[in-house]
């Protein structure tokens, strides 16, 4: 308008409004909208997007002068937006109705167990930091500070060197039949290692953990998310090799996804890790005898082999089965051997989840 000469009048003339809407146009109490734009870009020669990138950018400028930053608002976008906190209300692990309830961070700094909501661990700045042989998603680590809670409040035999070992001879005399997995927690306890279960958080894909109170009392915490006797007793021992060889003493070993790949024994894999995935497996079927047994049926596993190999090496044959399904990469087979235990383990076990919440001591 400068440029040409216009008054307010001459432009409400060309456009067909009064005065008062230039008016309000010209000195910003009128958004420029896409319809004002197409019409001021006929007038004037000038694309109609330029009008709407003005606009856009006098807006932003206002709201910056007009909004106050709030440090606040981004730490709830960390805590809220990263942790599973509705599930973790639901789960009893925060007393809370749901997640606009007034007492959520202070709840929060309860269970992260610290004074100020900024030292919680998922937050980017906090000094608080869990060491962990791998990083930690905010939903696993909410589901190890359960655990710490948890295991924090129970009660075992003191733990002598070699317990774990002892305690894997014991074991060894249940591969034979699901029930026996129920002595389990008992045959820990005796041992001095602190055994829980605690079912997995959304999206968290934990199988396992192994950890040291005081670096002299080993807990071992399994998520069971696969409800199956192979897995089961792969991930129990996995753990109880770190405690033997007195690995998550200064960094916790947790231990997400050990299914396919990840059970093996490659070199993409920590040696903690493989130390531990080897002697699951040994633990299992030993490995001689798997191979024997693979190079003389490959590649038909029938029903009656797997059976009379079971009976043969006193084992389950659901873990003869979880050892095939994983060297041939087949894991929709041989399902029928593939027993159930979550619910033989865990009514003599301390367990949080499936709609049970672990007693906890404060």
């Amino acid at each position: 308008m400068k440029e040409r000469g216009w008054s307010n009048r001459l432009l409400s003339v060309v456009l067909g409004i009064d005065e008062n809407g230039v008016s309000r146009i010209v000195t910003g109490k009128r958004a420029i909208d896409a319809e004002l734009a197409v019409t001021l870009e006929e007038i004037f020669s000038v694309p109609a997007e330029r009008f709407l990138e003005i606009q856009q950018s006098y807006d932003l400028a206002k709201a910056r002068i007009s909004v106050r930053p709030d440090p606040a608002r981004a730490m709830r976008a960390h805590l809220i937006g990263g942790l599973p906190v509705a599930e973790m209300a639901k789960r009893g692990w925060l007393r809370i109705k749901d997640v606009r309830d007034p007492a959520l961070q202070a709840e929060l700094m309860r269970f992260f167990g610290v004074n100020r909501i900024e030292d919680i661990e998922i937050l980017p700045h906090s000094a608080k930091k869990t060491e962990v042989n791998t990083p930690a998603t905010p939903a696993q680590l909410a589901w190890l500070y359960r655990v710490k809670q948890i295991a924090t409040n129970m009660l075992v035999a003191r733990y002598a060197p070699y317990a774990a070992t002892q305690a894997v001879t014991k074991l060894t005399a249940l591969l034979t039949a699901p029930e026996e997995a129920r002595k389990v927690p008992r045959i820990l306890a005796e041992h001095g290692i602190r055994f829980l279960v605690v079912e997995s958080l959304p999206s968290a894909k934990i199988d396992g953990v192994c950890f040291w109170l005081n670096d002299t009392s080993p807990v071992i915490a399994l998520s069971m998310r696969f409800d199956r006797i192979d897995n089961f007793w792969f991930v129990l021992r996995h753990e109880l090799e770190h405690v033997a060889r007195g690995h998550g003493i200064s960094k916790i070993m947790l231990d997400a996804e050990l299914e396919g790949e990840n059970a093996g024994t490659g070199s993409h894999i920590n040696e903690e890790e493989r130390v531990a995935n080897a002697a699951a497996a040994e633990f299992c079927v030993p490995r001689k005898m798997m191979d024997a047994f693979v190079a003389r049926k490959a590649p038909i596993f029938s029903e009656k082999d797997i059976l009379a190999f079971s009976k043969m090496i006193s084992v389950h044959p659901g873990l003869i089965a979880g050892q095939l399904r994983y060297r041939t990469g087949r894991y929709d087979r041989f399902v029928n051997h593939l027993s159930k235990i979550r619910s033989i383990v865990t009514p003599n076990a301390i367990t949080d989840g499936w709609g049970d919440v672990a007693p906890l001591g404060n």
